[in-house]
């Protein structure tokens, strides 16, 4: 989804908090999907665009906690020694390019996602 709107700086850089805040589930338990809640939360209703990136930011969080819970489980059959690392690293490498995509003024939908928030 790359569609360009007319925003205001602040709108981009709320957009993109959304993602970057996932960022914080680093040193914070569950930050990943409470710091782009709270700016979904308070910025939804003031901002279509922050609200798009907000609820697209949830929804790629709240899929890869899930992906994660199941590499984790799958550490006891081996294969997750394989996919947890991968799947930290697909973690990262989207949620950059979403917070680019959002500090650009561009929409942007993560890969395999599951679309809780619409």
């Amino acid at each position: 989804m790359n569609q360009s709107f007319g925003l205001h700086k602040e709108e981009k850089t709320y957009g993109m908090l959304c993602h970057l805040l996932a960022f914080s589930g680093v040193v914070i338990p569950l930050g990943n999907i409470l710091g782009p809640l709270i700016i979904w939360l308070l910025k939804k209703d003031q901002s279509s665009y922050v609200d798009m990136h907000g609820k697209e930011s949830l929804n790629f969080q709240i899929s890869n906690m899930i992906y994660s819970i199941i590499s984790g489980l799958l550490i006891f059959v081996l294969i997750g020694f394989i996919t947890t690392p991968l799947l930290f690293i697909f973690w990262i490498a989207f949620t950059i390019i979403g917070s680019m995509r959002a500090s650009e003024g561009n929409g942007y939908r993560y890969p395999l996602t599951i679309r809780f928030f619409k």
